[in-house]
């Protein structure tokens, strides 16, 4: 492997042990989209609130925090996101059709899915997601699985940001039909799975 594609995981690596701390202050990072280095602590980052998502495509309504992509750092090859999982909460089944995702669990306790093979997850744990890998993870634990993502392309921080708010503005919910539309929109860098109908 050479320097600049382990470069992502070295990062990564050091922003691991700051990845539950959501609630505390934090340091907006935004910048032009220039390159630069980051020394980022536990809460920097740009912090988001998911709208609350209608409950037949969705249980996940969390903040999260997007730490480095093309907005903050200008970083061109990968995303960085960090997000506490409530408990009782789900990621719904999605793929990532072109990037490579790793999850690094930092605190709590859940059940993976990976292409329909089950895992339990805990601390220290590292789930490695090739490209067009089918995933579920679900909080089934006491406490919020605290984690952080890393993709290796840009993509998925926008649809991210679609289906949020900046964090402290009002989050007005989802509907069913502006998910889907959001959903269509980025089908290049997530794919959710289609939400089973109703028997008649």
């Amino acid at each position: 492997m050479n320097r600049c594609s382990s470069l992502p995981f070295a990062i990564a690596a050091a922003l691991l042990c700051g990845a539950s701390a959501m609630a505390q202050p934090h340091q907006d990072v935004r910048g032009s989209g220039a390159s630069k280095p980051l020394v980022l602590q536990p809460t920097d980052g740009e912090p988001r609130m998911r709208r609350p998502p209608p409950s037949a495509l969705s249980t996940l309504a969390a903040p999260f925090l997007i730490k480095v992509d093309e907005r903050n750092g200008g970083a061109k090859d990968f995303v960085i996101f960090t997000e506490d999982v409530p408990v009782g909460q789900t990621i719904s089944p999605h793929r990532h059709p072109h990037s490579e995702e790793i999850l690094f669990i930092h605190a709590g306790t859940g059940t993976a899915w990976l292409d329909g093979k089950e895992a339990k997850v805990g601390p220290g744990t590292i789930i490695f997601m090739p490209p067009n890998t089918g995933v579920r993870l679900t909080n089934d634990g006491k406490e919020p699985i605290s984690l952080m993502a890393v993709f290796s392309r840009p993509g998925f921080d926008k649809y991210q940001r679609d289906i949020s708010v900046p964090a402290g503005e009002p989050a007005k919910p989802l509907t069913v039909e502006e998910l889907a539309a959001i959903r269509a929109r980025h089908t290049d860098s997530v794919l959710y799975d289609p939400v089973p109908s109703k028997p008649r």
